[in-house]
């Protein structure tokens, strides 16, 4: 049974992301950024309900917006805390029977901004956490926002703040954010204390994305200069420039395959294809993906696998890819694709369901069963 579920939003859908709870009766619930080209900008947080239809024999799912919150400027990209993850650290209050309680958001823009997610019911009354959803049969519940710290920019002797392009949430100290600026730096954040841990300047030129490893120690950035830098927490006097496109074409993300920290996915502005590389291996992609005729815009890895991989473009398509030969031959086809009604501008891999991937395009997310 192919599943594939829509949400209109009242704008063009930029940033996304899933929670890493457990929601009961395996619903969903995820954060959607606007791109709006003016200061005025909006989050949006989405759950699901299920419904059944007459003469159905399934329920249907459908996808409401429960809370919305005012946000300067797009997103530059929106995180869930990852203490809702299973392999959070023990007395974190984490696990598979995170229910209910507050949720923490992160967004990057013009600063770092958290928020503070909690049921309704919760937030004005009791307080337990638990949902109201009728046992997931078709109530909607609504969520309010607060927002819970504001992270000012810590250059405090300036009016000016450089804009953050990106960021990423450590999953084994969720105290701990690192996030990457057109300033050439990348600064790692201590969010518990709203203080500056370190800042390195991590690029020649615009840092566009970065993300960590597995563990605590070790991230990676990439940015306009056009090369791949790995960055110990453990001794910042130096990075490893771990590859450098040939004519130093800018590069725009990165992600790291938690499954197996050796690889790392990027690609180029305005690239057709993604670059897959082994950090044993330096300077050389381990393979080149190709198969989409747009430029790629999004891509993620499985969340359960080590050897899956989506990636997303202009060209409207979704595709997913088997890497697991990809030592001994070239990848030359995805296992899977999947055609959008338009250029698809983001990507996401739930890693509480990991049988779902969202992606978002024009003023549409789509939420697809893999």
């Amino acid at each position: 049974r192919k599943e594939i579920y829509t949400y209109k939003a009242p704008w063009t859908v930029f940033s996304l992301a899933w929670s890493n709870r457990i929601e009961q009766n395996s619903q969903f619930r995820l954060a959607i950024g606007s791109y709006i080209e003016q200061y005025n900008n909006t989050v949006q947080i989405l759950k699901t309900k299920y419904t059944l239809q007459p003469n159905s024999e399934y329920p249907t799912m459908q996808i409401y917006s429960a809370c919305e919150i005012e946000h300067p400027y797009p997103c530059t990209k929106i995180l869930w805390s990852p203490e809702g993850k299973n392999n959070a650290t023990p007395g974190s209050g984490a696990g598979s029977t995170n229910f209910g309680g507050r949720d923490l958001l992160a967004t990057t823009g013009d600063y770092l901004r958290l928020w503070s997610v909690a049921e309704d019911n919760e937030a004005s009354s009791s307080g337990t956490g638990e949902d109201d959803d009728d046992g997931g049969t078709g109530a909607t519940t609504t969520l309010t926002h607060k927002r819970e710290a504001l992270m000012i920019n810590n250059n405090r002797n300036s009016e000016y703040c450089s804009p953050l392009t990106s960021f990423d949430w450590n999953e084994c100290d969720p105290s701990m954010i690192v996030t990457s600026s057109i300033d050439t730096t990348c600064t790692i954040w201590d969010i518990h204390t709203q203080t500056v841990k370190t800042q390195v300047i991590a690029h020649d030129k615009e840092v566009f994305d970065l993300a960590f490893s597995r563990g605590t120690d070790v991230f990676a950035s990439v940015g306009a200069d056009g090369s791949v830098r790995l960055f110990d927490l453990r001794s910042l006097e130096h990075s490893t420039i771990i590859y450098d496109t040939p004519n130093l074409e800018p590069l725009l993300r990165l992600e790291w395959n938690k499954q197996d920290p050796n690889y790392l996915a990027t690609f180029k502005v305005d690239s057709q294809s993604t670059i897959i590389l082994d950090i044993r291996v330096p300077c050389q992609p381990v393979t080149i993906l190709g198969g989409h005729a747009g430029c790629v815009n999004a891509v993620a890895w499985a969340p359960h696998s080590s050897c899956h991989i989506c990636t997303a473009a202009d060209d409207s398509h979704a595709l997913i890819w088997d890497l697991s030969h990809m030592s001994k031959r070239p990848v030359e086809d995805p296992i899977l694709a999947y055609n959008a009604e338009g250029e698809v501008n983001n990507l996401q891999w739930s890693s509480s369901q990991p049988d779902w991937v969202s992606i978002a395009f024009a003023d549409k997310l789509q939420i697809l069963r893999v």
